[in-house]
């Protein structure tokens, strides 16, 4: 795994424990959308999101990005699940060997959340799912598409 964290990055988790009191395992800032991502400990979301998102608003205004956070889990596929919300996962498929992994979601309004305006989300889902579990996200999918 890829998980290399640098002396800013360890600087945002620091702020983010200060502000919020939730613990991060791991922070990806990622240039391309101008944004920061935190990974935090499983059950730390809502000390880290704060009443009405305010400690995500005070932490935007302090680093000065967007940010955007998701609830670690050991297993790959709730993990997955949790990268995307709000939209809603029904199933995740693992393909031979080191295929990538197939995301699909219940209703066609989800695919829009799921890929994110320019492919943000999904994107996220590829830096979070390779870092973490060495997995390549593919496609994300309705049910009935699966061919």
């Amino acid at each position: 795994m890829e998980r290399n964290i640098g002396f800013k990055e360890r600087r945002y988790i620091e702020e983010l424990r200060i502000l919020t009191k939730a613990t991060a395992l791991d922070c990806v800032i990622d240039d391309r959308f101008d944004r920061v991502i935190y990974v935090v400990r499983p059950g730390d979301m809502g000390l880290a999101i704060g009443k009405k998102g305010e400690n995500i608003r005070r932490l935007q205004n302090v680093l000065g990005k967007r940010i955007e956070m998701v609830e670690y889990s050991e297993t790959p596929d709730t993990f997955i699940a949790n990268i995307f919300k709000p939209a809603e996962v029904v199933k995740t498929e693992h393909g031979e060997g080191n295929a990538p992994v197939n995301v699909f979601v219940r209703q066609r309004s989800d695919l829009g959340i799921a890929i994110g305006k320019a492919g943000c989300n999904i994107e996220k889902a590829r830096i979070l799912c390779r870092r973490f579990f060495g997995l390549e996200i593919g496609e994300v999918l309705l049910p009935a598409e699966a061919a």
